[in-house]
C-alpha cells in the first residue's frame, strides 16, 4: 500500500527535502541537516508540517463522561480553553496511544492522535463509544497541522501570520474562526500548533518559510529535540506492553478517577510495582546507543535502549532505556552494547535538557 502524503509535500519536494516513510505517510526527515535545524529551534524558529497526525472531534451531552471514560487525566470541569495530555489504556495497562485533549467549549472535544496509530486508535474510540450520547468524527484528513517552535515563535507567528497568541500560556487554546491554535509543542521549547484546512496551512507555511525568519525542520530534529527534553515517543517509550507507570508517566493518569479504562491495571502497578521502568542512562565515552541495543548489568542483559544520541544541545551520550526495575535508582552503573563493544554508564534523569514553556 502507498503512503499517504500530507497537504504540504509538493512544498517539501521544492525544498529538497529528504523525504522517508513515516507512521504511513511520506514525511520530510530533514532539509538542511538535523544539528542546524535542532539548533534553529533550540535559538530562534523552526516550523515542522505535522500534518499526519490524527484529529477526532467528540460533542453531545456525555462528551465529558466518554472522553474521561477513555483518557487516563481528568477533563471533568476542564475550563475551555485549557488542554490536557494523557494516554488510551488497554484493561491491562498497556498504552493504546498518548494523546492531547483540547477543552472547546461545553461537552466539545478535539482530541489529537498520532499518525501511525489514526486507524486503530479511531477503532477503538468507537468500539467503547456504546451507551454514551456522542457526536464523534474522524476529521483527520480534513486537517492540515503546523507546529512552529522556538524562542522567537510568539513573534513570529504575530509578525508574519497577525496571529495574536500572547494571551495563550502553556496547554491553552483559542480559534480563529476555522483556525485552532494552541501553545503546545513536542520540542521542550515555547511554541505553537496551528489546525486548519489545507489550503490554510499552505498559505500559512509558504507565508512563514518566505519570511526568513522560521526555518523549516524535518522529523529528524524533531526527534532529537523531543528526546532531549525526556519526552515519549509512542513505539518506543510507550507500547502495547509499555504502561504509563513503566514509563514514568503516572502523574498523567488520575488514579482517583471514579473508572476509566486500564485503571484497575495501574492501581495493582502503582501498588506492587512493576517488573521493568523506562530510565534515563548517560555513558562514560562519545559512543551513541541507539534504539535495540542491549543494557547490561555485570554482563548480563536486562533491558534494551529505546530512543538513544549524542546530544546536540548538551554534548552528552545518553539514551532512555526499557529495564529490569531493581537496577533502576540514580547512579546505578551500567553498561550498553554497542556492536561488539561494551561502554560504561550510569542511571540519570530522563530529562537531559531543561525546558523553556511559558507557563
Amino acid at each position: 500500500m502507498e503512503n499517504k502524503r500530507t497537504c504540504l509535500y509538493e512544498k517539501h519536494v521544492a525544498l529538497g527535502a529528504l523525504i522517508s516513510p513515516f507512521g504511513g505517510f511520506d514525511m520530510p526527515i530533514q532539509y538542511s541537516g538535523i544539528i542546524d535545524e535542532h539548533q534553529a529551534v533550540r535559538n530562534a524558529c523552526g516550523v515542522f508540517d505535522v500534518s499526519h497526525m490524527g484529529e477526532v472531534t467528540v460533542r453531545g451531552c456525555d462528551a465529558e463522561r466518554y472522553v474521561n471514560h477513555i483518557f487516563t487525566n481528568d477533563v471533568a470541569g476542564l475550563e475551555t480553553g485549557k488542554i490536557l495530555y494523557g494516554m488510551m489504556l488497554y484493561e491491562n495497562g498497556g498504552t493504546v496511544d498518548d494523546l492531547l485533549v483540547y477543552k472547546m467549549g461545553e461537552n466539545d472535544f478535539f482530541i489529537v492522535i498520532n499518525a501511525a496509530n489514526i486507524d486503530k486508535d479511531w477503532a477503538w474510540m468507537q468500539q467503547h463509544a456504546e451507551g454514551f450520547d456522542i457526536d464523534m468524527h474522524n476529521v483527520s484528513d480534513e486537517y492540515g497541522q503546523l507546529a512552529v517552535q522556538g524562542p522567537d515563535s510568539e513573534k513570529v507567528l504575530e509578525e508574519v501570520l497577525g496571529v495574536e497568541c500572547q494571551e495563550l500560556v502553556f496547554y491553552t487554546v483559542k480559534t480563529l474562526g476555522d483556525v485552532i491554535v494552541s501553545r503546545t509543542g513536542y520540542t521542550g521549547e515555547d511554541g505553537f500548533e496551528i489546525y486548519a484546512d489545507h489550503d490554510t496551512i499552505r498559505d500559512m507555511w509558504d507565508k512563514l518559510i518566505d519570511s526568513g525568519r522560521c526555518k523549516p525542520c524535518g522529523l529528524g530534529c524533531r526527534d532529537t529535540l523531543r528526546f532531549e527534553a525526556g519526552l515519549p515517543l509512542y513505539g518506543d517509550e510507550l507500547s502495547e506492553e509499555i504502561s504509563p507507570i513503566m514509563a514514568g508517566l503516572g502523574m498523567f493518569c488520575k488514579l482517583g478517577k471514579e473508572e476509566f479504562l486500564g485503571k484497575d491495571a495501574l492501581v495493582k502497578q502503582k501498588s506492587e510495582g512493576v517488573e521493568r521502568k523506562i530510565v534515563g542512562i548517560e555513558l562514560s565515552d562519545k559512543a551513541i546507543p541507539r534504539h535495540g541495543y542491549a543494557v547490561l548489568k555485570d554482563g548480563e542483559k536486562i533491558g534494551e535502549v529505546t530512543t538513544g544520541y549524542h546530544t546536540i544541545s548538551t554534548d552528552r551520550s545518553v539514551c532512555m532505556a526499557l529495564i529490569d526495575s531493581r537496577f533502576s535508582a540514580l547512579d546505578t552503573p551500567l553498561d550498553i552494547q554497542i556492536r561488539k563493544k561494551v561502554f560504561t554508564g550510569k542511571v540519570v534523569k530522563k530529562r537531559f535538557y531543561e525546558k523553556r514553556y511559558h507557563k
